[in-house]
């Protein structure tokens, strides 16, 4: 049925066409001077640079340069009591500042409709003839990336010689004319109400009387506007079709119709497709913007997440933090997000989650004012399981985000918006998922939204984040505009303007959620994230264990009076957090920003060593001697590297002969060390008791390589691995004295283990981002030209590979240590490719539907079978320092140091090693890497393994310090599968040690932790065994250190009850 016939329909859309036209009147140009910089200025400095006129036409722009233009607009009596607005032409995002305040923007180039660059940069809403005002505006020449010609962030199949930067450099931009001029405010009202009832039209039953209704105002309005006549009379016909139009736009809807809880946003990308310099001026454009929008429309609610970008502004922008803060104070704007940044979950550690709330909570509530309460998560790409439970634990209640529902590829849809969300532990958090983070809010979109939802019941309600987002800009006035005409207009949902957290309580207020989801939000795209931009991940994982052990040495070294530097370690853990931002650690940005984050990362880790070697020296006692410091909270033996004056031996202070190896790679010692503690080693030839090297050397079991025909055989004590020409472990069985065939276990290798697995790697869209399923369809030649050569024997077995992949090289030492299960493959990859994946593959005789993947504060259970839609999802997954295959009785895993994607099918685990994408930056990640991944296995059930200790030990070297002391032991815990992962300052700088523990195999036990008399105050091996009188009190508390309880300690030792995969946080008070 139509309505309205394609006669007054076509004459509609003219209408409508020609009234845009009439939106803009200019009343003069502007003259500009112009100063060219590479430099990042504030307005004040730029004013200081040298300045030149320029004229339409000017020509500009080398790759990352910024252009200042000033000048200055003075209002002629024509512009008496109108609205005037500037209608720019930079030929580039930029950034602009009206009488020394911060201004708004010209926007990005994405803008869905021209008039959005001229109608929110409001100069006055009612001008005054001579009144003047001084305008000052950064351009961005802006950069090259690759991408075709249809976006998406892609190449598909490169060409020699194509994707060159299309424009020339010195001349990215040029200057058009910029006018002032009158912003006919008749015109667009009358244009915001005719396109709502056209937006209404499309949605609403055409039988309806509601639908003849609104095409007969519509067909009235084009009879009612003249155009073709003097600008006065036209006015007046606005205005009347105007009034025409008011009984059908205040028409109102019955009781039934869904309310939407709209709120203004601007997904503010830190860096993404532009560098972090850049994102500082989109926070003065995107943030000064949306104030005009707040001062016109009292009923306009706008949110901006992530303290980070606060903390931009305020650094940059001073006079407009202080503006915001003022907008906070009034409500309508909010200030919500909970974390320092929207960060990966993925691939952040447990404890650099917790930080994210713990100095994002802080930053809200110390300098905006607000105890923020939701995590406001919209662009992340997939959620950890752990994230409820760390949400509970620091006070956060409820989670937005969207991104489970922007997917492309045909999977298993997810089924609910409004929903409880059980993590791994059974911690649950109430969520809300829309289907987008940039709605438009004209009523097609709006109330589509509505129709297309996957969740038909328990849903009475919708979070509706509006506005230009990824950028920033956030809403334009017509969103706002839109939005107020569909407060309960006839026939559409009804709008709210209201912020996500009267959304959730009145939700609350209707019974809550009434379906629950368990387990990990997977995202079913962007799975090459796990592995893009090698390097930021490595730095990652390498800052946070950096930041981990200066923490713990930190504390021991405050029970013996030193002082701990708690801003500089609390700046280097908001650089760590920084650079966790979800377009930053996933790899998914230019090539600067990683030039930059991995030099913050290195700039931090040098720091963050200097602390902790301070740290370590408050601990020593004589300068002789060297100490070695292990923090994991469970005894180990490890292979260590020690001076030269080492080579003849070395003892530890009761005279102990430590078992010592002169190697290639320097001198080499097999050492036990307590968990939480340090011993000190002197050299044999120093002023220890005399003892025989020799005999210590000959208790410790050695490491042996054998050719043989086919390649070699490496064993130890507890290991015999066969490794065939090609580098590859052909068998690995364990020894056992009760085993038969000759005390060896039963095979683990199901076919050649660690095989170099090259595949082409062309995703159809976001090459950085995705890894298409049929890659398995594109394998390529692996490892070849591939080289055995035995370098060391003793105290370890290295057997070293060199080969070629495709236009790669590389090379491998294969380790294995003495008494250890763990074979190591620290790998040198030259890499030379484009869109090409390399992966090392580990095929086990064991057999499992399910593989273990670990994540932070323990493991999911993911398909290794590709079933139903779910698993095919699941081809390829996130792990942390393991994955594991397991049965009742045996298991196998691989083990990594850096590495995060990983894919488990039918019986094999294959770790991600190296992507090559072309977008967006080409041929990413060529440059040497050097990262080690392991393999071992046990006999037994999970449980009684202790792959979770492997995989600690492989990440966490012991640390070696010039100087002795008196060795030590700071805590001990009497069950495996229970973990110290933190122990560090109190957040509040007042001396308290605080601990994080967690179960880690997925099974309830009661804990018994000894702490050390030194750790409680009552006596010290680090203060000489002197007795010291303590007040020593001990809390569980939440995670942001808040004191919930004190705990009873009996003997020195607290008893904690544990539920599978819970985190609990201790806070230990020492009072004087």
């Amino acid at each position: 049925m139509k309505v309205m016939n394609a006669e007054w329909r076509d004459r509609v859309d003219h209408w409508v066409r020609t009234l845009k036209e009439d939106f803009y009147e200019p009343l003069g140009e502007i003259s500009w001077e112009a100063s060219r910089t590479m430099e990042h200025l504030s307005p004040e400095e730029a004013r200081e640079l040298p300045f030149v006129p320029v004229q339409p036409g000017f020509v500009w722009g080398n790759t990352w340069e910024y252009c200042w233009f000033q000048g200055s607009v003075t209002l002629p009596a024509k512009a008496e009591g109108k609205r005037i607005v500037l209608n720019l032409a930079p030929d580039g995002e930029s950034t602009l500042f009206v009488n020394g305040k911060s201004f708004g923007t010209y926007r990005a180039p994405w803008v869905s409709e021209k008039h959005h660059y001229v109608e929110d940069n409001v100069l006055t809403r009612e001008g005054k003839a001579g009144e003047r005002f001084d305008i000052l505006m950064e351009t961005y020449a802006g950069h090259y990336y690759p991408e075709t010609p249809t976006g998406g962030c892609a190449t598909g199949p490169v060409l020699e010689g194509l994707y060159q930067d299309p424009l020339e450099e010195g001349r990215r931009r040029t200057l058009g004319v910029c006018t002032f001029g009158i912003w006919n405010e008749d015109a667009y009202q009358l244009y915001m109400d005719v396109q709502t009832l056209l937006g209404l039209l499309e949605v609403v039953d055409l039988s309806s009387l509601r639908a003849a209704k609104i095409a007969e105002a519509l067909e009235q309005f084009t009879l009612t506007v003249d155009f073709e006549q003097d600008r006065e009379a036209r006015q007046a016909s606005y205005r009347e079709a105007s009034a025409q139009l008011r009984p059908v736009m205040e028409a109102t809807n019955g009781s039934t119709q869904p309310v939407f809880y709209a709120v203004g946003n601007a997904h503010l990308d830190l860096a993404w497709l532009w560098p972090m310099a850049e994102t500082h001026r989109k926070t003065s454009r995107t943030f000064a913007a949306q104030l005009r929008l707040l001062e016109e429309y009292p009923e306009y609610k706008f949110l901006q997440s992530q303290p980070a970008s606060y903390e931009m502004c305020r650094k940059y922008y001073p006079e407009l933090f202080e503006r915001i803060r003022d907008a906070i104070g009034k409500g309508q704007w909010i200030a919500e997000g909970a974390m320092w940044v929207e960060p990966d979950t993925n691939k952040a550690s447990g404890e650099a989650l917790i930080r994210q709330l713990v100095h994002g909570k802080r930053y809200y509530k110390d300098v905006l004012g607000t105890d923020s309460v939701i995590l406001w998560l919209p662009d992340t790409f997939g959620y950890t399981a752990a994230l409820p439970q760390i949400l509970q634990g620091c006070g956060v209640k409820y989670l937005v985000t969207q991104k489970i529902f922007w997917s492309y590829n045909d999977g298993e849809p997810f089924p609910y918006h409004y929903f409880t969300w059980r993590g791994m532990d059974g911690s649950e958090i109430t969520s809300f998922l829309p289907t987008s983070y940039t709605y438009r809010t004209d009523p097609k979109e709006i109330n589509d939204v509505w129709k297309n939802r996957v969740q038909a019941r328990d849903l009475d309600a919708f979070l509706f984040p509006f506005g230009y987002g990824d950028g920033g800009g956030g809403p334009a006035r017509d969103h706002v505009e839109y939005a107020l005409r569909q407060k309960d207009i006839e026939g559409g949902v009804k709008v709210k303007m209201a912020g996500p957290l009267e959304f959730f309580e009145d939700m609350e207020k209707l019974g809550g959620p009434k379906n629950t989801y368990v387990g990990e939000l997977y995202f079913s795209a962007h799975r090459g994230t796990y592995s893009s931009q090698a390097d930021i991940k490595k730095n990652n994982r390498k800052s946070e264990l950096m930041l981990r052990e200066m923490e713990m040495w930190a504390c021991a070294a405050s029970l013996r009076g030193w002082t701990y530097p708690i801003e500089q370690a609390d700046g280097l853990w908001k650089t760590l957090l920084l650079h966790q931002f979800h377009d930053i650690l996933p790899g998914s940005s230019i090539a600067r920003v990683y030039v930059e984050a991995n030099a913050a990362h290195e700039k931090l880790q040098a720091e963050a060593a200097g602390i902790t070697a301070d740290a370590a020296a408050a601990l020593m006692e004589k300068k002789e001697g060297v100490s070695v410091f292990n923090s994991l909270s469970f005894d180990r033996k490890a292979l260590i590297t020690l001076p030269e004056e080492y080579a003849d031996g070395a003892a530890k202070a009761d005279g102990t002969v430590v078992p010592v190896q002169r190697t290639s790679e320097g001198v080499k010692a097999l050492l036990s060390l307590p968990s939480c503690g340090a011993v000190s080693l002197y050299p044999k030839a120093g002023k220890m008791p005399a003892a025989e090297t020799s005999e210590a050397a000959a208790e410790a079991q050695g490491a042996f390589l054998h050719k043989t025909e086919n390649g070699f055989v490496m064993e130890n004590s507890l290991v015999c691995a066969r490794i065939n020409g090609q580098g590859e472990v052909t068998s690995f069985r364990l020894k056992n004295e009760n085993a038969g065939e000759g005390g060896l276990s039963r095979e683990y290798a199901a076919g050649p283990m660690n095989r170099l697995r090259l595949f082409k790697d062309i995703p159809r869209k976001y090459d950085a981002w995705d890894i298409d399923s049929n890659y398995v369809c594109q394998e390529i030649q692996g490892a070849y030209d591939v080289e055995l050569q035995p370098a060391e024997e003793g105290l370890e077995a290295v057997l070293k590979v060199t080969g070629k992949l495709s236009q790669s090289t590389y090379t491998q030492y294969i380790r294995l240590a003495a008494d250890s299960r763990r074979l190591e493959f620290e790998t040198i990859v030259d890499w030379k490719e484009l869109h090409r994946m390399l992966k090392t593959a580990f095929p086990v005789n064991v057999y499992a539907e399910n593989g273990i993947n670990e994540i932070q504060f323990g493991y999911l259970e993911r398909p290794a079978h590709r079933s139903r839609p779910y698993d095919q999802e699941r081809f390829e997954v996130c792990n942390h320092r393991y994955s594991a295959f397991c049965d009742g009785n045996s298991g196998a895993a691989v083990l990594n140091n850096c590495k995060y994607g990983i894919s488990m099918n039918g019986n094999s685990l294959e770790l991600t090693l190296l992507r090559a994408s072309a977008s967006p930056e080409m041929r990413a990640d060529n440059k040497v890497h050097h990262f080690t991944y392991a393999f071992t296995a046990w006999e037994g059930s999970f449980m009684d393994s202790d792959v979770v200790r492997q995989g600690y030990e492989l990440n966490v070297k012991p640390y070696v310090a010039a100087g002795s002391g008196q060795d030590f032991s700071l805590l001990s815990i009497d069950r495996d599968n229970i973990i110290l992962d933190t122990m560090k300052p109190a957040e509040d700088g007042s001396g308290d040690i605080i601990l994080r523990l967690y179960e880690s195999k997925k099974a309830a036990v009661t804990a018994r932790i000894q702490f050390s008399p030194e750790l409680l105050g009552v006596g010290s091996a680090l203060n000489g065994g002197e007795d010291c009188a303590s007040d020593c009190h001990v809390y569980a508390c939440d995670m942001l250190e808040n004191v919930a309880e004190e705990l009873p300690v009996t003997d020195g030792a607290l008893a904690l009850s544990f539920h599978p995969f819970e985190i609990k946080t201790i806070r230990i008070s020492r009072e004087k």
